[in-house]
């Protein structure tokens, strides 16, 4: 058993539910596989979760309940009506084979080999590259688990399926279930130098939260000495480094390979080099960092919208609780529709009362009307991979207790990070759309812009559509380079973002909000658009001519604009109402031709 620790909501002993006795006999079998014990990780290797839950055993311990109103993670329980895929509910070999389905994998001949070749490829296609399976998972309700020698073999069959995709195997976690051992095994495939898999994860909390701390901890491997050490190897411009507040957007990555290891320098006193990091990648977590403070929320707002994070990180200290402008981040995320977990700081420092406290005011707020969360408290590897897993449903609410002086649960922070997946789909098949959301002047390179890949596939030398102008205009534009990274690229696909060195266009000719479109689309500039409004905070109603002061964000777009008509009598807060809404020239957004 491991010693009690305080979490703010009373003293919980942890159940120790390794089972290193109980597989040593299969470890044998598994050959290029790396088995994980569960609640325990193997050197280089990141647990996934499987959201199915299995019968209990002696050896498999379910996580005590915890106090106050935390949610403690379980697995949901499944039947999955005769798949293979116990985790994904693919079919299995179902065309005449009388053949249990857990013993699928246990010595299949030839023509079985194939079909699960063919199942385990349209799965990596579908999770964009990486997917898990659960071995031993009996059809519908029916028994499951494997003798040592039946998962041997069908660890081993997993393994040389994955050989054959191209892709790597890794064994996250074993259990005892009704009849013997059940595993779960994340298979990622592997990339070439020049892609990687991108995460988007926006960094947003209030001002002295230790956003950039947590940053620097996580992406330079160094632990900060207390006194912001770690954030000062993030911050672009003298005046943060001298206030140690961030007011811009700042960017940093941190990469994984095909197995689940960190590639990060974790020399402290040399710079990261993103190309390296990317070359060694299979995926690589894009962490925006935002100011926290109020007078850059337009600054927040803009990375939140224009940036497109597929996550949001709510960083709270522990000692300050729920302070400032963290509800209004809070907001903006659910807002948007971003899946948000939270990370709070500072647990070196804070009181166990003081702690409980913000705790409980946590709890509270993610549970009102208003948010609708579930929030679940991580503290062990099982946790993770439960709580990955289930993320995707946008209902709970993860959350890690952290120090970035003590380096307490920064391993489970960075095997959520390992897990997450992105949301953005590549929609290779549809006609390229960039979205610019800054520029830049080169010397001996030239204009060069960044941005997003909401569609397609672009490449070096194409001929994109630039626009709209102030006239409304889309002029023809050769892209001669393309960096990821700022690694060089030949190619872009959607959901990826890039930058493009571009022919013979002056940087004074292009905005942040600008788009780059192939031809075919036929992109036409429109100073006017109808849309739902939901209306957050406000101190009056909004009625029709009403201006706003400060400026409309729409993506990458930040502009004026005006309410021309709505289609009720005012516009009280919170509620949704249909509005007509003019941009004053030159501002234009753009759509295609219908």
């Amino acid at each position: 058993m491991t010693s009690p620790r305080s979490t703010g909501l009373g003293e919980i002993n942890m159940a120790d539910t390794s089972l290193t006795n109980a597989v040593s006999s299969v470890e044998g079998h598994l050959g290029g596989l790396v088995p994980a014990a569960a609640g325990m990780t193997a050197p280089g290797r990141s647990p996934r979760v499987s959201p199915r839950k299995l019968k209990d055993s002696s050896l498999d311990k379910p996580l005590p309940s915890l106090p106050g109103e935390f949610a403690a993670p379980q697995i949901i329980p499944h039947c999955n009506g005769g798949g293979i895929f116990a985790l994904d509910g693919s079919p299995g070999l179902t065309d005449g084979h009388s053949k249990d389905p857990k013993l699928q994998y246990v010595s299949p001949d030839d023509e079985e080999f194939e079909q699960l070749k063919e199942q385990m490829l349209t799965q990596l296609e579908e999770g964009q590259g990486e997917t898990i399976y659960e071995i031993g998972v009996g059809a519908g309700c029916s028994s499951s688990g494997l003798s040592p020698d039946e998962l041997g073999a069908s660890l081993a069959t997993l393994g040389s399926l994955a050989t054959c995709c191209a892709a790597d195997a890794t064994v996250l976690r074993q259990r005892r279930s009704e009849e013997g051992q059940v595993a779960e095994v994340l298979v990622r495939r592997k990339v070439g130098e020049e892609d990687f898999l991108e995460v988007r994860v926006a960094v947003v909390g209030n001002v002295d939260a230790g956003k950039s701390t947590l940053l620097g901890v996580l992406t330079h491997g160094q632990l900060d000495n207390g006194r912001g050490v770690a954030r000062q190897r993030l911050f672009r411009h003298k005046h943060e480094m001298e206030s140690g507040r961030t007011s811009s957007v700042g960017n940093d990555i941190l990469g994984f390979d095909d197995r689940g290891r960190v590639v990060n320098s974790t020399d402290g006193h040399s710079g990261l080099n993103w190309e390296e990091i990317c070359r060694a990648s299979t995926k690589v977590i894009t962490f925006i960092d935002l100011a926290g403070h109020e007078k850059y929320l337009k600054t927040t707002i803009f990375g939140m919208t224009g940036h497109a994070p597929d996550f949001c990180m709510l960083m709270i200290g522990a000692n300050a609780g729920i302070v400032g402008m963290t509800k209004e981040h809070l907001g903006l995320a659910l807002a948007l529709n971003v899946p948000v977990f939270v990370v709070m700081t500072k647990m070196d420092m804070c009181p166990p009362n003081v702690l409980q406290e913000n705790m409980r005011l946590l709890n509270k707020i993610l549970k009102s009307p208003g948010c609708r969360k579930i929030p679940v408290l991580v503290q062990s590897q099982d946790d993770v991979i439960t709580s990955a897993t289930n993320f995707t449903s946008e209902r709970i609410c993860p959350i890690f207790q952290i120090s970035n002086v003590t380096g307490e649960n920064l391993g489970i922070l960075k095997t959520f990070m390992n897990l997450l997946s992105p949301r953005m789909h590549s929609n290779q098949d549809k006609p390229p759309e960039f979205q610019i959301d800054d520029t830049y002047s080169v010397p001996g390179v030239g204009t060069v812009v960044s941005g997003t890949c909401f569609q397609g596939v672009i490449q070096v030398n194409d001929v994109l559509l630039l626009g709209p102008s102030s006239l409304g205009e889309f002029l023809p534009v050769a892209i001669k380079g393309i960096h990821r990274k700022r690694m060089p690229v030949r190619e872009v696909h959607g959901g990826q973002t890039a930058s493009f060195a571009l022919k013979k266009v002056r940087r004074n000719q292009i905005r942040k909000g600008m788009v780059m479109v192939h031809p075919s689309a036929n992109p036409v500039a429109c100073w006017e658009f109808e849309g739902d409004i939901l209306v957050l905070h406000h101190p009056t109603t909004i009625s029709p001519k009403y201006q706003a002061m400060g400026e409309l964000h729409m993506q990458d777009c930040c502009v004026h604009a005006c309410v021309r008509k709505i289609c009720a009598a005012a516009m009280p807060v919170h509620h949704k109402t249909h509005t007509h809404t003019q941009f004053p020239p030159p501002s234009a957004l753009w759509q295609h031709q219908t």
